[in-house]
């Protein structure tokens, strides 16, 4: 494997002054002989020549014609290439695989691949279409600002970039590590045809404080499945790395010359592109780009005693405003780094007194860190069969019940307007997440926690693989959580942190006019208060779709017998009880 290393590693220079490099283990074996290893013999081929290299266990040849070509190229003042591929971590701050792109001086080609087939066919909605699209605009001009641009690139990623190889004389390629299986398989895939072109290719962590792989050696190979476990780990493995400096210029070297292919080629794509109709977006709460997030980022840290006081389960998931700093989008697409979050807090809490782990801002990211970890090592993240990690639960699929609850129809006001919440601006509070997850799975309607975290994929701006299939199993008691019989009340929950009701009467103005003692539970206002609030129950808003003390008490018992299954079925395979869970 040594040898291996080394051959690719001279592979990768002798390409990098233009040669075509053919690696001696790829040979027809009747072309290679054990005489042929340490030799400095010469073969003629054609009109050129074979030459034999000093390696004991590796022999590379350079074919004449092709070298002569390219070097010819060279001679006439052809330039070499580095790629930097932007998926997430769309930013210029603490961006290793950005750095990475420009140590070798070569001309840099910052490009974002939109596939059309995924433009038609992901689950995703036009808040995130938007934001994506602001996000891409927001970094082609913080790059343009340097002296270079985005090369936004229409196709499939193992399609293209073969052709942009050979067309733009590409040494390198960059990008950031993403750990998502998708993800992994098309790195994969690129990575081959990278190094069948002679392309280096530059994988570096960025998107997570620490890299998994690391958390999961230091943990002897085994996924941690509790948060403790994961602080544990990482507090044996010190602070994450500092920020690196945010790329603020480029070499000269790295800048391409006005000869570049300029045009509409490799424009931005419109939200039209995207399949979006502007006439039905609603107002802009949360602009896409880094440019935004280093604001949101600064404006929250100013506000120190905020910060330090900060619990998550504190806040109101009904609060006219967030209550939180809505960061989480910004960390999905990386237009904020992790780490640079992370040493802020750090700076921040210095000298103070402050909440801590798993309830404050810190506390957050390392769940965050917690999921992406498990996510990443677990087979069937995102399902419940053939997950390892989740309960085996008999849930019903009701369509009726499921699209009540999707399109904020199910009959309870504070349930529907946390769902219309989402369906028009793309966020929703964090507690207002397990009130509608517990609702949809274990509380009250007994549906599979994949459909809805389905519905999360596609409405949400901050939409995560690792951390939206985490936190479904989380709420549905299917995993990482099972106090099963804690369910939130859609009626009682809500009233907590908004007693009038305010909340429900911005997304759901039917109800605006209902007294106070009846905005979460309008089915019990007499037919003359629906009269006066110019609602009736049952024809301009829906009745409650089930009876929620019924639902629960039904819902109870079925856990409990699908508990007492996994327990007999972990018993006799020999398996102890599961660990105790922290707070979330």
């Amino acid at each position: 494997m040594m040898m291996r290393q080394v051959l690719q590693d001279f592979s990768h220079s002798l390409a990098r002054s233009g040669c075509v490099v053919l690696a001696l283990w790829k040979f027809p074996r009747r072309l290679v002989s054990p005489a042929m290893f340490c030799s400095f013999g010469r073969v003629c081929w054609g009109k050129g020549e074979l030459q034999f290299l000093p390696f004991d266990v590796l022999l590379i040849y350079v074919l004449g014609k092709v070298v002569c070509d390219r070097l010819q190229r060279y001679k006439r003042g052809a330039k070499m290439t580095t790629i930097h591929w932007f998926r997430k971590g769309l930013r210029l701050h603490d961006n290793p695989a950005l750095q990475a792109a420009v140590a070798d001086n070569f001309e840099l080609r910052p490009v974002f691949v939109l596939d059309p087939w995924f433009v038609s066919n992901a689950r995703v909605g036009k808040n995130r279409w938007r934001f994506l699209a602001q996000t891409l605009n927001d970094l082609d001009v913080t790059l343009k600002a340097i002296g270079s641009r985005l090369y936004v690139i229409r196709g499939k990623p193992e399609e293209v970039f073969p052709k942009l190889f050979e067309d733009w004389k590409v040494q390198k390629i960059t990008w950031e590590v993403d750990t998502e299986p998708y993800a992994r398989s098309r790195d994969e895939k690129v990575e081959k045809l990278a190094r069948e072109c002679g392309v280096k290719v530059v994988s570096l962590v960025g998107h997570t404080l620490y890299n998994t792989e690391k958390i999961i050696a230091t943990n002897l190979g085994k996924t941690p499945l509790t948060y403790q476990s994961l602080q544990s780990l990482v507090a044996k493995m010190g602070p994450p790395p500092y920020p690196v400096p945010a790329l603020s210029s480029l070499p000269t070297s790295c800048i391409i010359q006005p000869q570049a292919p300029s045009g509409s080629t490799y424009n931005l794509p419109s939200l039209s592109e995207l399949g979006i109709d502007e006439s039905e977006l609603g107002p802009c709460l949360y602009p896409g780009g880094e440019t935004e997030a280093l604001a949101r980022l600064n404006k929250y840290m100013e506000r120190k005693s905020w910060v330090c006081k900060f619990e998550k389960p504190k806040t109101s998931p009904n609060s006219l405003q967030p209550s939180t700093t809505v960061l989480s989008p910004y960390l999905k697409f990386g237009c904020l780094s992790p780490r640079t979050m992370y040493h802020r807090l750090i700076e921040v809490y210095k000298g103070s007194n402050h909440t801590q782990p798993p309830v404050s801002l810190l506390g957050q990211l390392l769940w965050r860190e917690f999921f992406y970890t498990v996510g990443a090592t677990t087979s069937n993240f995102d399902q419940m069969e053939g997950n390892p990690v989740c309960r085996q639960i008999p849930w019903i699929r009701d369509e009726k019940k499921m699209k009540a609850w999707e399109f904020g129809q199910t009959g309870f006001p504070f349930i529907d307007a946390i769902m219309t919440q989402l369906r028009k601006e793309g966020w929703i509070h964090h507690l207002a997440r397990h009130a509608v997850a517990c609702f949809l799975t274990r509380g009250d309607l007994w549906q599979p926690w994949e459909d809805g975290m389905k519905v999360f994929e596609e409405l949400l701006l901050d939409a995560d693989w690792s951390l939206n299939a985490g936190n479904w199993m989380w709420l549905s008691a299917s995993a990482f959580f099972h106090q099963y019989f804690r369910v939130y009340s859609p009626i009682a929950f809500g009233k907590q942190t908004d007693k009038h009701g305010d909340y429900i009467r911005k997304y759901l103005p039917q109800l605006k006019k209902f007294p106070d003692n009846y905005i979460y539970e309008p089915w019990k206002a007499p037919l003359s208060v629906q009269k006066a609030a110019n609602c009736i129950i049952g024809q301009d808003y829906p009745r409650p779709i089930v009876d929620h003390d019924i639902a629960r008490k039904t819902n109870l018992d079925r856990m409990s017998k699908a508990y007492a299954a996994g327990k007999n079925k972990k018993s006799s395979a020999g398996s102890g009880p599961p660990a105790k869970k922290s707070r979330k």
